[in-house]
């Protein structure tokens, strides 16, 4: 489903972006880091073609989509300018088939049989498969993603597969409610991302953290993230959906 309200115009992006810019420069250098170490990931979840493909002409780094078919659509025509785009939503088994060799990284990898079953399938394809596994750092009911604890055994068992590369870990932590909680979130999954990046495994290499959205993607960037995946910030808030 496209809309095509509240579409944003190129001037509006590249201002957005640049602002946005600014702000991960900023949280890399008080952190002590090299603002070059941190990656922009567009969220564009429901935005157009066109709208895409704009934003494409800015300072993104890459793409994020959470919809297969919207990952389809816009690869196809070419949307993301040859930019990389990663799959970083709930990816369902029956559509596996159509996100491994389309999507640069599938991020959200939470289950030994999600990772059998893409391992399949780029074996099929005849392709190395990067993927980065979902980690539930806020033990949320309503969210995917591995505890904390089970992470270790997730990669032992990805180690065995080798149509799969795992290049980094994934998370989305509970909603911003202040600073210190979201912080503690995002530290402890930084410590989880350096006891992973240690391991000397077969088809293990993990270098990229993603977390952070518009709400706290500076936090994010000052706790070791990587790579911040923004939406809203950038595209601004998604129009309703059409009544039927």
């Amino acid at each position: 489903m496209e809309y095509t309200a509240c579409t944003p115009t190129l001037d509006e992006l590249k201002k957005r972006i640049t602002a946005i810019r600014a702000r991960m420069e900023k949280a890399a250098l008080e952190s002590g880091r090299d603002p070059a170490s941190v990656r922009l990931c567009a969220a564009c979840k429901t935005r157009t073609v066109e709208t895409v493909r704009l934003s494409a002409q800015c300072a993104i780094d890459l793409f994020g989509e959470n919809h297969v078919q919207e990952l389809v659509e816009k690869k196809d025509a070419g949307a993301y300018l040859a930019k990389p785009c990663h799959f970083i939503g709930h990816l369902q088994t029956n559509k596996i088939k159509k996100v491994v060799g389309r999507a640069d990284v599938i991020e959200s990898v939470d289950s030994a049989r999600l990772l059998d079953l893409i391992d399949r399938e780029a074996d099929r394809q005849q392709l190395v498969q990067p993927v980065f596994l979902e980690v539930n750092i806020g033990g949320e009911e309503s969210k995917s993603g591995v505890k904390p604890e089970e992470l270790m055994p997730l990669l032992q068992h990805a180690s065995t597969l080798s149509h799969i590369c795992v290049t980094g870990l994934m998370t989305i932590p509970p909603v911003y409610t202040s600073d210190e909680q979201n912080r503690g979130y995002l530290r402890h999954m930084h410590q989880l991302f350096e006891e992973a990046s240690a391991l000397s495994l077969p088809h293990i290499e993990i270098k990229e953290l993603s977390m952070g959205m518009s709400g706290d993607f500076e936090n994010a960037i000052r706790e070791g993230a990587t790579l911040v995946r923004i939406g809203t910030a950038i595209y601004g808030p998604r129009p309703p959906k059409a009544q039927a």
